[in-house]
C-alpha cells in the first residue's frame, strides 16, 4: 500500500480494506479513490473535513432507505467527492453533469469489457 493510501485509511477508517490496502469491487471505485487521493493531496480538503462529508452522505443515504450492506460505499465516496468538488469551487455542478452525461452516452456505446473513452460528441448530446 503506498502511503497515500495508508494515510485515506487512518484517516477514514472505513474504506473497505484487506491486508494489502483498499478493496475495490469494479475500476470505477479505485479511479473514484484516486482522484480523492489526488484532491487531498493538491490541498482541496483534508481528511477530517473528507471523513465528515463522507459521514453525513451515508447518513443522507441511510435516511432515504440505503440499507448499509457495504455494496454502495463507494457510491456514497463518489457521491462525497461530486459534493466538495462543487462547495470548494474546483468545478461547477452544471460541469460536473456534463461529465457525467457524456461519461453515460460513452458508456451506452461501449462493448462490456472495454475501457470507456470520452469523445467530443459524448459532449453534443
Amino acid at each position: 500500500m503506498d502511503a497515500a493510501s495508508a494515510e485515506a485509511t487512518r484517516a477514514v477508517p472505513a474504506i473497505p480494506c484487506d491486508a494489502e490496502g483498499p478493496v475495490f469491487r469494479e475500476p470505477w471505485e479505485a479511479q473514484a479513490f484516486a482522484m480523492a487521493l489526488a484532491l487531498h493531496e493538491r490541498g482541496v480538503f483534508t481528511w477530517s473535513e473528507w471523513a465528515a462529508a463522507l459521514g453525513a452522505e451515508i447518513k443522507r443515504a441511510q435516511a432515504a432507505g440505503d440499507p448499509d450492506t457495504g455494496e454502495t460505499y463507494y457510491r456514497h465516496w463518489l457521491a462525497t467527492l461530486e459534493r466538495l468538488v462543487a462547495a470548494k469551487e474546483v468545478a461547477s455542478s452544471d460541469t460536473l453533469h456534463r461529465y457525467r452525461d457524456a461519461w453515460d452516452h460513452a458508456a451506452d456505446r461501449t462493448p462490456h469489457g472495454t475501457p470507456i473513452v470520452l469523445r467530443e460528441e459524448d459532449f453534443r448530446r
